[in-house]
């Protein structure tokens, strides 16, 4: 006799189908795109729209390029380092340096020995900021590890000392940064040409694009990405199952310094002139950004930049007067809809 319990087909379903799936939020995209769509009719001109929303997506990319090494110490370290201009700095100055040393390429007209040049540039402003960015760790950021207030401080202190070196070895006025000459005027399109994208622009999207994509694949898809992950919720697990997690914040930390480095030679032939103020400048621009993405939110930073770059085009040729207060604005109107911004972090 059979007396065996009749098994229910639900039963038999794999219990990974009870785990709930986080659905992606694609509000915060939507609003980007209303913010573009809404400019628009503002504007009147097709044209200039079109060149205005490619301008600000440029400028926004820049700006996620230097802001997300900010992004990723925070929201990997949980460290607020106020100093982070003194990299994007060192990175503007670098630049400057290379590509004056390397005037036969940059004058050429072939544009391959231009990107090699620009490329040599980043190359060292990220090396040096990175290990400019090492020292800064051990010297001024290790021993106040935990404590925000401390962090602020100290940080704001080693920018101001960091400045000042900069003018002993630079100097204290502006020096320009010519743009490479196949990187200078405009692409043309539009039956009458009236849609105009600037060429170095073009070269910033996809820097931004580029450094955004992989970002997320070392985070998301990498053993490294997790074992830092992973780090942040459990240290002692991690660091039991035979790992160095203080290794990897350096690294993490190296890194953040090395992105805004790279930044930094971007917004310098951006501004076409550095001065030793210029990460001081950019410093709180970048706040906003991670502000209004969510702190150490990957995603949010880049939304949160474009957002930025579309907002600060529009009112620039809409409202001159009011450029400079539209992003806070932005930040403000996004904070009382999101108080903890566009795509807040987990246990944040």
């Amino acid at each position: 006799m059979n007396t065996s319990t009749p098994v229910s087909s639900a039963s038999l379903e794999p219990a990974s189908s009870a785990i709930p799936k986080t659905r992606f939020d694609a509000i915060p995209l939507l609003g980007l795109a209303a913010l573009a769509l809404l400019a628009w009719p503002l504007i009147g001109s097709a044209g200039t729209w079109a060149t205005l929303t490619v301008a600000g997506l440029a400028m926004g990319l820049i700006v996620f390029v230097i802001a997300s090494g900010l992004t990723l110490v925070f929201g990997l370290m949980d460290v607020l380092n106020f100093g982070h201009g003194v990299f994007i700095a060192l990175g503007a100055y670098m630049a400057t340096t290379v590509l004056g040393a390397m005037s036969g390429y940059t004058l050429s007209p072939n544009l391959l020995s231009n990107l090699f040049a620009v490329g040599v540039a980043c190359v060292v402003g990220m090396g040096v900021a990175g290990a400019v960015g090492l020292a800064f760790e051990r010297v001024l950021v290790r021993p106040v590890y935990g404590m925000h207030l401390k962090q602020i401080l100290i940080t704001m202190g080693g920018m101001i000392i960091g400045e000042e070196l900069i003018k002993l070895v630079w100097g204290a006025q502006m020096i320009p940064l010519p743009m490479p000459e196949a990187l200078r005027g405009a692409l043309l399109f539009g039956a009458q040409g009236e849609v105009a994208v600037e060429k170095f622009r073009v070269l910033a999207v996809l820097t931004g694009l580029l450094v955004f994509l992989l970002l997320l694949l070392l985070l998301n898809r990498t053993k490294l990405g997790l074992l830092i992950r992973a780090g942040v919720q459990d240290r002692e697990m991690v660091e039991s199952l035979g790992y160095r997690i203080r290794s990897l914040f350096i690294g993490v930390f190296v890194g953040g310094s090395a992105l805004a480095g790279l930044g930094g030679v971007m917004w310098g032939m951006y501004q076409q002139s550095v001065t030793p103020q210029i990460g001081a400048q950019v410093n709180t621009l970048i706040f906003i950004v991670i502000i209004i993405g969510g702190l150490g939110s990957t995603l949010g930073c880049f939304v949160g930049a474009l957002a930025v770059g579309l907002m600060a085009n529009y009112t620039g040729f809409l409202m001159p007067k009011l450029a400079l207060f539209s992003n806070i604005g932005l930040m403000v109107a996004v904070l009382l809809w999101r108080p903890q911004g566009l795509y807040p972090v987990t246990n944040r």
